[in-house]
């Protein structure tokens, strides 16, 4: 099979692409899928750099989700049989054409999805509803801020906000890209270039947001604090603004706020029941169609460079997905 190799940490161009042995045949409780499709995030980047908090062995086949067919099931396995389409989840291994992985890592491809969309459905679902439900405490009626609204997981999250019935403001720094997230649910849209939190006092009639979702931290996080209503929560999923803030306590204390961390790995390890809860919800509003992943670029496997490259210059809207063709 080909996969590609992290085999020293870098830059997207110091990935290789390689043939190698297939996996073995599944063992008790596997099954062994032929990969189409695989979700490519900025978690990639940072794992394949040595920057993020799991740090695999060299070398590693890097990417956590994929979507295929599955080729053969090992003794045990009752919910799949050979044939079935799967999304995938993995730590890592998702970049290449073949895949053995436990039965419990794979679901069922939803009929309202493809194979790439079904690819990049898992990581930006599964953060979206762990954070605006368990964190973030989202409530019907409320006014949900979601920074980085044109990325996957920025995406899902004003998906996921209009589903739980909140009012969807969502910013970004392309009026074209915004366009799209409006498409898909956004109740008002914010051009953040020359900031958004007038924009949002102006949207709540100045009462600020109940809750704020934000991957991107440094300056976008100091101005989500002027704009928070009382009891309000602000949620921190990552740091690709630049870096980490430092969260100004005072202004928590006044408006009786709470700057909540959100990690999804980390919550599928310590509460792996609620979060296979979690998921089952999502899989059935897919099926219902009620969730659709959008896939604004897809890649051969031979680009990855191109496909990481695209993320890193933020010309992603949703998800990047690699392809075997």
């Amino acid at each position: 099979m080909r996969a590609i190799v992290c085999e020293k940490l870098g830059e997207p161009s110091d990935l290789v692409l390689r043939d190698m042995p297939e996996p073995p045949d599944p063992g008790s409780g596997e099954i062994k899928v032929a990969l189409v499709a695989r979700g490519v995030q900025f978690v990639d980047v940072l794992m394949i750099a040595g920057k993020y908090q799991t740090k695999p062995d060299l070398p590693f086949i890097p990417g956590s989700e994929a979507a295929g067919e599955v080729v053969a099931v090992g003794d045990g396995v009752t919910d799949f049989s050979v044939g079935d389409l799967v999304m995938t989840r993995h730590s890592p291994g998702a970049f290449a054409e073949m895949a053995t992985i436990p039965a419990k890592m794979a679901l069922p491809v939803p009929s309202t999805m493809s194979l790439e969309q079904a690819a990049g459905f898992r990581s930006a679902y599964t953060t979206a509803y762990h954070a605006l439900v368990q964190r973030g405490r989202l409530q019907q009626g409320e006014v949900l801020v979601v920074h980085g609204a044109s990325g996957g997981i920025g995406l899902a999250a004003v998906q996921v906000g209009k589903i739980l019935g909140a009012t969807v403001i969502a910013t970004g720094g392309s009026d074209e890209k915004l366009s799209v997230v409006t498409e898909n649910g956004a109740d008002h849209v914010i051009n953040i270039r020359d900031g958004f939190r007038d924009r949002v006092k102006e949207l709540t009639d100045g009462r600020g947001a109940d809750v704020i979702y934000d991957p991107i931290g440094a300056e976008v996080f100091d101005e989500s604090m002027r704009c928070l209503n009382w009891g309000a929560r602000i949620l921190i999923l990552g740091f690709v603004g630049g870096g980490p803030a430092l969260a100004k306590t005072n202004h928590l204390l006044i408006k009786g706020a709470s700057a909540v961390g959100v990690r999804v790995g980390g919550f599928n390890e310590f509460e792996p029941d609620t979060a296979a809860a979690n998921l089952r919800v999502l899989v059935e509003w897919a099926e219902a169609g009620k969730i659709t992943p959008h896939v604004s670029h897809t890649f051969p496997l031979d680009r990855v460079e191109d496909a990481m490259q695209a993320i890193i210059d933020r010309k992603v809207v949703g998800k990047c997905i690699l392809t075997n063709e």
